[in-house]
């Protein structure tokens, strides 16, 4: 039902959906004004992806004339998203209707089957912004790095310049519109962007698209929910996600209802929101609670190991820059270590032995990256703290990533949020194996770094020599380093 100006369409949600699956509804209406089909029906169409939207033009006297009607399309090699067919007059539509659109539903499983794999969770990446187009570029690589390393199989990446941002949809309806009908053809139930959502905008966009919708700081939230193994590390991760998503809380979430129930779980004239709110809030209480805890018993440690005089060395860098593989060469340890964002979350200390028996006490860092969710650096500052002992920092860097200046800019700047910027520290250029001799020899010079491969183990040998003279600056009468590896 509605007017001469526009349809009011009611909740949807009790109908069908799923992969490859229309909504099982028809939107049939008048047009008043001899006008085809508008914008405004195609955007209903796709977002709400029903199987059909006709207009039917009627004249002043009432008599029903042209009628159009569209459906949506398949992938196809023309990039088409819908078809609009015109007929004159209601007698010529010649079709079944339910064999058409069952056969649509068919060839559209087909096609997001093309993309399916090992069952993984399917994600359209979004960038939005107004800077440089190379800029949006490489952080929606690091997008989909990041959402790869979370086991979610990503089927495209869409960037889009504008000249101001929509402060209710952050893109236009046009634009959406094109990015659901995407989803639509490719099987993906997730929209990933990469710019910080507000929670009314998180709410708008659901409510238009009907998809799951995150932005980068909550993937990267659920990564390291993901990784925590230590009850430290999760509950720093679980402080982090209430954090987030207490002002994102809406009336049609449930996603607290799992933290507290039972008799005297609820208020009296409270509603579902407002319960889900104080729930949050009592949680992220108790969390604050342990996290001090936690800190009190880390501080007992850093006394006792400060009573026996050993230096701490602390790794730093970007995340995926090689930190625990350069702890596991360094200290013969096999702390995980693989090729992919964020694999490190939890702190690992480590015991370093120098080729004079002198001893240090090493530890690695979870990794930075850029547009850290201010949250996650909040609940880890206490994680943190233990960087402020230390006697020296040693801040690994890809030399072979086409970012390596970004990153180690990135990088300096939290350690300078963290007052962190006076402890000494020594610029490793880790996976030189990757470049050129005389490109390593002139990225040691033009950075003033050492250069290693931390897994190649004598390559390390003059970072042992730079760390042990930093340390203990007044005595460098040590052994061979060669005997210290052949000991390794």
């Amino acid at each position: 039902m509605g007017d001469h100006g526009h349809i009011h369409i009611p909740e949807l949600d009790r109908f069908r959906s799923g992969p490859g699956r229309l909504k099982g509804l028809r939107c049939i209406h008048t047009h008043l004004k001899k006008e085809p089909l508008s914008s405004e029906d195609i955007s209903d169409l796709v977002l709400l992806g029903l199987d059909l939207m006709m207009c039917i033009q009627v004249s002043e006297d009432g008599i029903p004339g042209p009628i159009s009607y569209a459906h949506i399309l398949p992938k196809n090699n023309q990039n088409q998203g819908w078809q609009e067919t015109v007929v004159p007059d209601f007698g010529q539509i010649d079709i079944n209707f339910k064999e058409f659109i069952q056969s649509l539903e068919d060839e559209i499983a087909r096609g997001q089957r093309g993309y399916k794999l090992e069952n993984k969770e399917r994600a359209l990446l979004v960038g939005v912004g107004s800077g440089p187009a190379t800029d949006m570029r490489e952080s929606l690589d690091e997008l989909k790095a990041l959402a790869e390393s979370n086991k979610i199989e990503v089927v495209d990446t869409v960037a889009q310049q504008i000249k101001k941002i929509n402060p209710r949809l952050l893109i236009g309806k046009g634009r959406l519109t094109e990015l659901v009908l995407k989803c639509v053809q490719t099987g993906a139930e997730l929209l990933i962007f990469d710019n910080e959502l507000t929670p009314s905008q998180v709410k708008t966009l659901t409510d238009y698209t009907e998809l799951k919708i995150i932005d980068r700081s909550q993937l990267i939230l659920d990564i390291f929910s993901r990784r925590a193994v230590t009850r430290e590390g999760k509950i720093q991760v679980e402080l982090a996600q209430l954090k987030y998503l207490l002002p994102r809380l809406a009336t049609k979430n449930t996603a607290m209802s799992r933290l507290t129930g039972g008799i005297g779980g609820r208020g009296p004239g409270e509603t579902k929101l407002e319960i889900n709110r104080r729930r949050a809030r009592e949680r992220i209480t108790r969390l604050n609670r342990e996290i001090s805890k936690v800190g009190r018993q880390r501080q007992d440690r850093r006394r006792l190991r400060n009573s026996r005089g050993l230096p701490v060395i602390s790794i730093v860098g970007y995340t995926n820059a090689g930190k625990s593989t350069l702890l596991n060469i360094l200290t013969h340890s096999s702390v995980g270590a693989k090729n992919r964002l964020f694999e490190t979350l939890d702190p690992s200390s480590r015991r370093l032995r120098f080729p004079k028996e002198r001893e240090a006490i090493i530890t690695d860092t979870v990794g930075f990256i850029r547009n850290l969710p201010a949250s996650l650096m909040e609940a880890f500052a206490a994680t943190l703290e233990e960087l402020n002992d230390a006697d020296l920092l040693l801040h690994v860097v890809d030399a072979a990533s086409p970012r390596m200046e970004e990153q180690i800019k990135t990088v300096e700047g939290i350690l300078t949020e963290l007052d962190l910027n006076m402890v000494p520290s020594l610029l490793v250029l880790n996976k030189t194996d990757l470049l050129k001799a005389e490109e390593r020899v002139s990225l040691e010079k033009t950075m003033k770094g050492v250069a290693i491969s931390a897994i190649n183990p004598p390559t390390v040998s003059g970072l042992i020599s730079q760390v042990e003279n930093i340390i203990w600056p007044f005595d460098r009468d040590v052994s061979s380093l060669d005997k210290w590896h052949d000991q390794r």
